[in-house]
């Protein structure tokens, strides 16, 4: 009988994440087994894909970060995305979030507004078989109306608060996880439920996001 391989350096990093993120309050399995399923390394450059399974920030192109991966799983736990569910997500950046949502969900759309981190998401996304996502450079603000309405949209961006245009194009019976609050103080992490009777909110924690940018923002070069 042959002698089982021994873990890798790289299995005992995604295992030690895995670890982390329980430890955060991700606990639901799925959630967890989509995160393990998606390497995270694919969505970074350089140096910085030897850090891919700590549970920080990294940057990306256009000045832009991969979100931590707690975070990550925090808002697509809240999300509660089953197979039916069609999602769209704003803000695709490198791609993160939406690979681990492909595990997840039926379709997934996700609009970026830098060019050259549209195009790195669709490759990253590609070379991963995420073949149910879709990836959109355009404006995230106005959604994708042409796709509505949807079970569930996810929001990677901080706004004042939740954008009349994004709930309007959510299904009853959907759901919206965002965060909100100014860009330079601490925002919070919301959760709406769109019923036949208006709008539930729940809070689920402090982060921290870029500001929600209207308009394609006009890169000079690709990086």
């Amino acid at each position: 009988m042959s002698e089982p391989t021994p873990p890798t350096v790289q299995d005992e990093a995604r295992w030690a994440l895995i670890f982390a993120l329980q430890q955060e309050g991700v606990r639901d399995r799925e959630v967890l087994d989509a995160m393990e399923a998606t390497p995270r390394k694919l969505f970074l450059d350089g140096i910085f894909r030897a850090r891919a399974y700590e549970n920080i920030p990294l940057p990306i192109s256009c000045g832009q970060t991969i979100s931590q991966p707690s975070v990550v799983g925090l808002m697509t736990q809240a999300l509660q995305v089953d197979r039916r569910c069609k999602v769209l997500e704003i803000g695709a950046g490198s791609g993160y979030q939406a690979g681990v949502l492909s595990h997840l969900a039926r379709r997934v759309y996700t609009i970026e507004r830098h060019r050259p981190l549209a195009r790195q998401a669709r490759a990253a996304l590609q070379e991963m078989g995420a073949d149910n996502v879709t990836v959109v450079t355009g404006d995230g603000t106005s959604g994708l109306p042409e796709q509505a309405p949807f079970d569930r949209i996810i929001v990677t961006a901080a706004a004042e608060d939740p954008p009349s245009i994004l709930l309007e194009q959510l299904r009853v019976g959907g759901i919206m996880v965002l965060p909100v609050g100014q860009s330079d103080t601490v925002q919070h992490l919301i959760k709406v439920i769109k019923t036949a009777d208006g709008l539930e909110y729940s809070e689920l924690g402090d982060v921290r996001f870029v500001p929600l940018l209207e308009g394609v923002a006009e890169d000079i070069a690709d990086g």
